[in-house]
């Protein structure tokens, strides 16, 4: 009972800031909504192709066209069509960040290229912008493809020719052009077939798609369990402050009590606090968290443990409620970004995937994403909420060690 009366005791003095309700509900929610928006895929399953200028000083010639037409069939850039007059404003623009690039044909590169000449364009973009070496590489390679069509047809008219001479310059010329349209034509259809399929784990019938929330939602779930400490952890450190621990020594509670009274307090509000978020992210943002509601009960057990480990470890170290605050947004910031909280780890490569799960918020979001993004069962629970155990044992080993009642 001695337990349950200092929780109980903690509790109502947490309630009573109001403050709580803010940033354990309310910004929990706000973060959501953004960060889902952020992640959100688009309606159509298309991404925004990069704009890239280009100034057609070759006056619609055949090569400038073949450029054009390879730089829209990329799927990645968007050719848009510069006058020659406003080089100089759309080369302003990639400085501005609106246009990606700038690509110059220069006059007569259609003929020069067709007769074995090296016609010399002009690509303009931002160093800084890492969009723009993108770009560049798929504008060198359209440009490319179509010298070498144009050096393809020039060698081929110089052997027909060499065989049976052209009538006139005209017969040459429509030989060339043929033999350029037959390259570009090779260039588009690479003997060389792919078959992409979306790789799938198994999962039930009504698993729920990936979408934006699938991330934010446990997302700011694992982060703000870190923040919402920040009070209870400060009300520890306050006690501590004025003699209240002291002072509960002199009453039948024991030490272990008195410590078990107020990780119980703390692991309540934490988990109370994921429980309204994870119903919330269930009801408004469709984030299936009751496709295998035990597997989600035991993640938030297991976090709540963890969490509630790293706030008494704040409460122990702190001596200052400044130091809690500081303490408490440098594990929340350190912890939520490089563990997955903020963007997934499957973005960011195999070295920083490797980092990130050395922490445990990796594994927290590892727990609640195998149910309600990869749509896996129980069973897929277990390594996370295993390692998150075993942090909130060491957590907790160390906050003991530091806890001092004066």
């Amino acid at each position: 009972m001695r337990v349950l009366d200092i929780a109980l005791k903690d509790l109502l003095q947490i309630v009573r800031d109001r403050q709580t309700i803010l940033f354990t509900i309310a910004m929990p929610i706000v973060f959501t909504v953004f960060f889902g928006l952020i992640f959100r895929p688009g309606g159509d399953g298309s991404e925004a192709r990069l704009p890239v200028g280009v100034v057609d000083g070759d006056a619609g010639g055949a090569l400038s066209a073949v450029v054009v037409e390879m730089l829209e069939a990329s799927g990645a850039v968007e050719p848009v069509a510069v006058p020659l007059d406003e080089e100089g404003r759309a080369a302003d623009d990639v400085a501005r960040g609106r246009l990606t690039a700038l690509l110059v044909l220069p006059p007569g590169f259609t003929e020069a290229a067709l007769l074995g000449g090296d016609p010399q364009v002009r690509l303009v973009t931002d160093v800084a912008d890492s969009t723009g070496h993108g770009a560049r590489t798929l504008i060198e390679r359209a440009v490319l493809r179509a010298l070498s069509a144009a050096r393809v047809a020039q060698l081929s008219a110089e052997a027909a020719e060499g065989v049976r001479p052209f009538a006139d310059a005209a017969a040459r010329d429509a030989y060339l052009r043929d033999a350029l349209r037959r390259g570009v034509a090779a260039w588009r259809d690479v003997p060389v077939e792919v078959t992409m399929r979306e790789a799938r784990v198994a999962a039930e019938p009504d698993s729920p798609p990936a979408g934006g929330f699938a991330q934010s939602s446990p997302g700011m779930i694992v982060q703000f369990s870190i923040y919402g400490l920040m009070t209870a952890a400060g009300a520890l450190v306050l006690e501590r402050k004025v003699g209240a621990l002291q002072r509960l020594l002199t009453t039948p509670a024991s030490r272990a009590e008195i410590v078990a009274g107020k990780v119980l307090a703390m692991f309540v509000m934490v988990f109370v606090q994921q429980a309204i978020l994870v119903g919330f992210g269930q009801v408004a943002f469709g984030v299936d968290y009751m496709h295998a509601p035990l597997g989600t009960l035991l993640v938030m057990v297991a976090l709540a443990l963890w969490a509630t480990s790293m706030g008494l470890l704040i409460g122990a170290v702190a001596r200052e409620q400044s130091q809690v605050v500081m303490y408490s947004l440098v594990a929340m910031f350190v912890l939520a970004s490089l563990g997955g909280a903020w963007f997934p780890l499957e973005i960011t490569g195999r070295t920083f995937a490797t980092i990130g799960h050395l922490l445990p918020t990796a594994w927290a979001m590892d727990g609640f994403q195998n149910i309600v993004l990869r749509g896996l069962g129980l069973a897929s629970v277990v390594t996370p909420v295993l390692v998150l155990a075993g942090y909130a044992v060491v957590f907790f080993g160390l906050a003991v060690w530091r806890l001092r009642f004066e």
